[in-house]
Parts: structure tokens; sequence; C-alpha cells
């Protein structure tokens, strides 16, 4: 085979391998890695502006974010279906309700302020995710 057709059949055949894999690419909304640490991140607001002694570990959130967005790029998302999926109002909502639920099956409502401050402080202790975007201020 000349060296140029190798080339070609290396390329195809490369191509054709890749092919699969973008195949497979689920929606965004869906990629549970991505949507499970959003999650974390939505969760952790709720408890910083619920309870009055843990904060949010801003600095560490945008770093969480920044690899986030890095990792949905190489998994294959384009950046305007990132921007797209971050920004939507509808995504908001969803995710916002799923930290509510799950806040609720770890005992904090609305309204109790010292079972969002348990909540946190637990995670903090067990160095979760979650407990690595809060700071406890006591």
């Amino acid at each position: 085979m000349k060296p140029a057709r190798t080339r070609l059949a290396l390329a195809l055949a490369a191509l054709t391998l890749a092919t699969p894999a973008l195949a497979e690419l689920v929606p965004i909304n869906e990629e549970p890695y991505i949507n499970e640490t959003l999650l974390q991140g939505f969760i952790g607001d709720q408890i910083a502006n619920t309870c009055p002694t843990i904060e949010a570990r801003t600095m560490r959130a945008l770093g969480e974010l920044n690899s986030l967005r890095l990792y949905a790029l190489d998994k294959g998302y384009t950046s305007d279906e990132i921007r797209a999926f971050i920004r939507s109002d509808e995504e908001k909502a969803k995710a916002k309700a799923k930290a509510a639920e799950w806040l609720k099956d770890r005992g904090a409502e609305p309204g109790n302020p010292d079972a969002y401050c348990a909540v946190g402080e637990a995670e903090i202790a067990a160095d979760s995710l979650l407990g690595q975007l809060l700071r406890s201020t006591k």
C-alpha cells in the first residue's frame, strides 16, 4: 500500500472507532457525573443560604465548576451545549427540587435552620464533595 493510502486507511479506521463513542453521548441533562456534581452545588447553596453558621466556599465551587466544564468538553459536549444547560431555568428548577428532596430525606426542611446546619456539619466532617463546598463558621 502506498504511504498516502496507508494514512488514509488509518484515518478512516480511527474515525470508525471514534464514531460509536460519539453516538453513545447521552443528553447533558442525563449525564450522571455532571448532574450529581451540580446537585452537590445546589444542595450546598441551600445549606449556606439557610444555616447561619455555614457559608459557601466560593473559590472551591468555582474550581469544581471549571473542572466539570472540562470534563463535559472531554466527554464530547460542546461549549454551547454546556452553556445552554447551565443557563436553563428549567434545569435549575429541577436541580433545586432535587436538592430540596435530598435535604428533606436527611431531615432538613424549610423553617428549620438547625436541621440544615446539622446536615452541613455532617457533610463537612465526612469530607464529601458537598462538605468541601462548605465552611463552618462555628
